[in-house]
């Protein structure tokens, strides 16, 4: 088979990944706390021949940790946490670290994220507040307070630059290296009353998805281009025989 082919099918290949990313993205910008996915290309050569060919890789995909923009809820048991940190939670497949502050307190005090995991503190328990203590107030730091009473301290976890991060649900993100609690708060903590939209630039994204459907449509265009040269290089042979 021509070369050309298999350049034409890895460029393909390549933009359907980005194609998907972005698709994924946009239906998450209105989820809070999520981070927006990308995905990296690099072309590698193949060395059988004489003349090199490169060809696109299908691409890595990694996920965005850019902050997104606060919004004011009221809710005393919602955050917003300001700079590189992350909230652990734990749920039955191990910890995941999630930036959607969302959380509800139980019957029996459990503090728990909606969809009912165990918020953990920097130590990696599950916090337990008062539930007869009243609302809780939650400091900069994380420390929560109940009627002037220290209850504990929601845990903020720093994430290693090169860990990777897979997503878990929408928000949540499983590292592949364990957080480290946070132990400065002067860039980093926690807004109580708001929470956090997705990081997403939704006319950016959908300026990609046009980008992206446009050089699908050109490569596919290059490959009936070349199928149609060789139909006709082949009846050009045929009748020459």
């Amino acid at each position: 088979m021509q070369s050309n082919y298999y350049v034409t099918l890895s460029a393909q290949v390549a933009l359907e990944q980005r194609l998907t990313t972005v698709a994924n993205n946009l239906a998450n910008m209105n989820t809070v706390g999520y981070r927006a996915g990308s995905v990296t290309f690099e072309t590698f050569l193949s060395k059988k021949g004489d003349t090199p060919v490169a060809y696109a890789s299908t691409g890595t995909p990694h996920i965005m940790r850019n902050s997104g923009g606060m919004v004011h809820t009221g809710n005393p048991l919602d955050v917003s946490i300001q700079g590189d940190a992350w909230l652990a939670v734990q749920t039955p497949t191990g910890t995941i670290y999630t930036r959607d502050g969302r959380m509800r307190m139980q019957q029996d005090g459990a503090l728990q994220t909606l969809d009912g995991y165990p918020v953990l503190d920097a130590g990696n328990s599950p916090m337990l507040l008062d539930a007869n203590g009243g609302t809780p107030s939650i400091s900069q730091d994380g420390m929560i307070t109940q009627s002037g009473r220290q209850i504990g301290a929601l845990g903020l976890f720093t994430l290693d630059p090169t860990a990777k991060l897979t997503r878990h649900d929408n928000s949540g993100v499983v590292s592949d290296k364990p957080g480290t609690p946070v132990l400065d708060f002067n860039s980093t903590g926690v807004a109580q009353g708001f929470v956090e939209n997705a990081n997403i630039n939704p006319v950016l994204e959908t300026a990609k998805m046009m980008m992206i459907t446009r050089d699908f449509e050109n490569v596919s265009s290059a490959m009936s281009a070349t199928e149609a040269s060789h139909k006709d290089a082949i009846k050009t042979l045929g009748s020459n025989s």
